[in-house]
């Protein structure tokens, strides 16, 4: 166990490079879908069906890319099996179920409490508090992210059990982007995204095929997972374990700032939301936090 709850600092503690940014703006955009993507395939399979779709096809995708089948070290397996549960198994098979009970935009606010977690972890394992601009950046996104999710959180009806089920993912999400950091500085993000999904999916296998008999057929549905797999999941963990190599799990953690403002513009855009003055002083707020969380550590 001590061997896994471990982590390390980023190669880069400098600003954010070009690459950086890329690779921050491309997580973002995918994964502030992931919450349209999830509700539409909701409208036909069971929230255990989407869950392993979106596994397994993310496991798909990046088994086709030859370097992706790396060999993993024996002694790194145990890591590796822990990071398929709490990052992918879990948290995967959790928002779907929320999502059932509370609405998207209480979702995206919840999960955009994760930096303050992995915050918390990669503190305690390093024992180094955050502390500078990291800190105020910290602050200002949170603010942001409330402020962007607070007008449409009232669209639905927020009921403890989608709340606690949020938090949890988001809980297992902070835990998780600090303990991958290490293998993806070891293997890079393309072998161990792709076990580690391979993985996820038998663990979900068993709840998607009870989902079946509660789900149906759709078009829509299908396509909306079949893109949340390959895309919002095989692509983006790629993306994500690289930038948290590269810049270190508590400023990785920041692309969870700019996610309720990407799910907040889909939304106008395909569901004719309202946007109100307070959400687009919280998309200022998000982008000012992440600007702030790219300065070089203290």
């Amino acid at each position: 166990m001590t061997r896994i709850l471990t982590t390390s600092r980023g190669s880069n503690i400098e600003k954010f490079s070009s690459q950086d940014w890329a690779l921050f703006a491309g997580v973002s955009l995918i994964w502030g879908a992931s919450f349209l993507f999830i509700d539409v395939g909701l409208d036909a399979f069971h929230p255990g069906v989407v869950t392993l779709l979106r596994v397994g096809f993310g496991a798909g995708m990046l088994a086709l890319v030859p370097r992706a089948r790396r060999v993993i070290d024996r002694d790194d397996w145990p890591r590796l099996v822990v990071l398929s549960v709490i990052w992918v198994g879990a948290p995967f098979t959790l928002f779907p179920i929320a999502q059932q009970w509370i609405n998207s935009a209480v979702a995206g606010m919840l999960n955009g409490a994760m930096p303050l977690f992995a915050s918390v972890v990669s503190a305690l394992m390093l024992r180094r508090l955050p502390r500078g601009a990291q800190a105020l950046g910290l602050v200002v996104g949170l603010v942001g992210v409330v402020a962007i999710s607070a007008p449409s959180a009232g669209d639905g009806d927020s009921q403890a059990i989608g709340v606690g089920l949020v938090l949890l993912a988001t809980v297992m999400y902070g835990l998780s982007i600090n303990i991958a950091v290490p293998m993806q500085q070891k293997y890079g993000s393309l072998p161990m995204m792709m076990w580690m999904l391979t993985l996820a999916t038998v663990w979900t296998t068993p709840y998607g095929l009870l989902g079946l008999a509660d789900s149906s057929w759709s078009a829509a549905s299908f396509a909306a997972v079949f893109v949340l797999g390959v895309l919002g999941t095989g692509f983006a963990f790629v993306i994500m374990g690289s930038l948290a190599g590269s810049v270190g799990p508590t400023r990785a953690s920041f692309i969870t700032y700019v996610i309720p403002a990407v799910a907040l513009v889909l939304g106008v855009v395909f569901r004719n939301d309202t946007v109100s003055f307070v959400a687009i002083a919280g998309s200022v707020l998000v982008i000012a936090g992440a600007l702030l969380a790219s300065r070089r550590e203290a």
